[in-house]
């Protein structure tokens, strides 16, 4: 089946193109000695990768057009991008909301993880989140969080067919959504499905740190993911095998500061407003799909390694958990 990539309209069909950081940088490598071409480009504020072993100019072809596909995804559910369905959203204070078929999928899938996750998920955490800045170690005001937590409720979020095509509504003129927590998973799966398509038979998606294998190597091996080390960003503590299948890790290292001795991490907890209580410093869920992983990796962390592990086996959409606590040592799950 052809896979088609939506245009960026607002509202009345007109084409809207916000300008997107770094558009137009990209690079294209190989084949290697292995026969593996790689192309790289920037979007969804992290590096995306793509590799394949198949003929060069089917690669440049099928790398090309995913590239154009991550544009249009990053356009339809960036939270800054002004004319984005996500921006349009949460700037139309409850009143319903056009949105393409694509975002209407994402929002009600994420929607379903939220319901999920024991309170450990929000795509509507976005105004708390904001409030925080890990990089300089910044804390919010107590008064401000509790105002911003007072709009943080995924049950207000609204995802309806119209006779016109899809609508959002969010319940709290307030509120906003931000689906960065999960939108890369969901565009891994559309990347994979798209060069798939295209014939490639051996290849791997990595949206920073959000990897999908199709296939094996020519040599067949399959290909292979580190765990982190969470001590040591440069060093690992084990590997897997991922085969038609997508691996996605959260750790608390990933955005982090320390004060007065506590580790002050960016995986927060809806209710609190503050980093999750967790004994887990990482965690590497393998599934079928991208969005599963991702989608559950986040709540895995939160819950810890006890009751992540419990709640890993009971959902079958998770192949196998990873848990990596503080002094390196892997639980499976």
């Amino acid at each position: 089946m052809p896979y088609t990539v939506r245009m960026d309209t607002f509202e009345t069909g007109a084409p809207k193109r916000d300008a997107i950081p770094l558009e137009h940088e990209h690079e294209t490598h190989g084949p290697n000695d292995a026969g593996m071409m790689t192309h790289r480009f920037y979007a969804f504020n992290t590096v995306v990768t793509l590799q394949a072993y198949a003929d060069p100019d089917r690669c440049r072809t099928a790398f090309e057009e995913a590239r154009a596909a991550c544009r249009s995804f990053e356009r339809s559910l960036s939270r800054t991008l002004p004319h984005s369905d996500i921006a349009r959203l949460n700037a139309a204070e409850g009143v319903p909301t056009p949105i393409g078929a694509e975002t209407a999928q994402l929002l009600s899938e994420a929607l379903r993880y939220c319901a999920d996750s024991e309170g450990r998920f929000d795509i509507t955490m976005g105004a708390a989140v904001r409030l925080w800045n890990f990089h300089k170690g910044v804390m919010p005001d107590q008064i401000a969080l509790e105002e911003a937590l007072s709009h943080v409720s995924w049950r207000g979020v609204h995802v309806r067919q119209t006779d016109d095509g899809w609508e959002a509504r969010l319940d709290d003129p307030q509120a906003a959504v931000d689906v960065g927590g999960i939108a890369k998973g969901w565009i891994a799966d559309r990347l994979a499905e798209l060069l798939t398509s295209r014939g490639l038979e051996s290849f791997i998606v990595n949206l920073g740190g959000n990897v999908v294998a199709h296939g094996r190597k020519p040599d067949g091996s399959p290909w292979r993911i580190g765990l982190q080390d969470p001590r040591d960003k440069h060093a690992l503590v084990g590997a897997i095998a991922i085969g038609e299948a997508s691996a996605v890790t959260s750790g608390v290292y990933e955005r982090c500061f320390t004060r007065n001795g506590a580790l002050y991490h960016h995986i927060l907890d809806p209710e609190t407003g503050y980093p999750a209580q967790t004994d887990a410093a990482g965690v590497t869920v393998l599934a079928r799909r991208s969005i599963d992983a991702e989608g559950y990796s986040t709540t895995l962390l939160a819950l810890g390694i006890e009751r992540g592990c419990g709640f890993a086996r009971q959902h079958p959409a998770i192949r196998a958990a990873y848990f990596v606590n503080a002094e390196g040592r892997v639980i499976e799950a």
